[in-house]
C-alpha cells in the first residue's frame, strides 16, 4: 500500500532542504498561450535546475504560489520537472522581478 503522507513529507523535506541550502538561484518567466505568466526560482541539484518556488499570475490577475511550504492546491502544484534551458520556453529574469511577483498579495 502506498503511504501518501510519507511521500508528501519526503517531497516537502527535499524542496525545503534545497531552498534553505542553495547558494545559487536562477529566475525565469514563461508566458503561456492563455496569457498567464509563470515565474520560477530554480537551483542547481544533481546536474539539473530544480524549481524551488513557482508563481502563476493568471490573465485575470490571480496569483498562485507554490514552494515547500505550499506544494499544491486546487489551482495547481509545484512542478516536479527540472527546467531545461535548451527545451523549455523560459526567459531569464532578474531576481527582483521574481521577488516583486512572489511577495505580491495573493488574490
Amino acid at each position: 500500500m502506498i503511504d501518501l503522507e510519507r511521500i508528501r513529507a519526503e517531497r516537502v523535506a527535499y524542496f525545503r532542504a534545497l531552498d534553505e541550502s542553495a547558494t545559487l538561484r536562477r529566475y525565469f518567466r514563461h508566458a503561456d498561450e492563455d496569457g498567464g505568466l509563470w515565474y520560477f526560482e530554480a537551483v542547481p541539484d544533481r546536474g539539473e535546475l530544480t524549481v524551488t518556488k513557482q508563481a502563476e499570475l493568471t490573465p485575470a490577475g490571480q496569483l498562485h504560489r507554490y514552494s515547500w511550504e505550499h506544494l499544491e492546491d486546487k489551482h495547481g502544484f509545484l512542478t516536479d520537472q527540472a527546467i531545461d534551458l535548451e527545451e523549455d520556453p523560459v526567459e531569464t529574469i532578474p531576481a527582483e522581478e521574481f521577488q516583486r511577483v512572489w511577495t505580491r498579495c495573493a488574490d
